[in-house]
């Protein structure tokens, strides 16, 4: 105890919110490793991006100095982490953002009580 505090006082402050539980941070974590390369932050920035929230492969492999194989790729391990979605319109794969994973990186990351901008 602290020779500042009253006697009694306690320097912990109440949980506001559940904390993570070890499988949820586990899982959490592995969406994160998703997004903690350069180029597929890069891409779901760019999908985030357009005005109707999605992109078209087409615009998204000529963005990058890398080939359509390895965009392919990072595509795959962003849609595999619940990240991205994607629907097949006639030859086209056209991506989107799934905004509740997001909103749930955010809620855990956010200091409790805190409003998000």
């Amino acid at each position: 105890m602290s020779n500042n505090g009253s006697v009694g006082e306690s320097c912990y402050s109440p949980l506001v919110r559940e904390p993570l539980s070890e499988e949820h941070a586990r899982q959490l974590a592995g969406t994160l490793k998703a997004v903690a390369e350069p180029a597929r932050l890069r891409l779901l920035s760019l999908i985030a991006s357009r005005a109707d929230g999605e992109a078209c492969v087409c615009e998204l492999t000529g963005a990058f100095d890398v080939s359509d194989a390895t965009i392919s790729h990072h595509l795959k391990v962003l849609r595999e982490a619940g990240l991205i979605e994607r629907e097949r319109r006639g030859t086209w794969l056209y991506y989107r953002v799934c905004p509740e994973t997001l909103r749930t990186i955010a809620d855990v990351l956010m200091p409790a009580g805190a409003v998000p901008a």
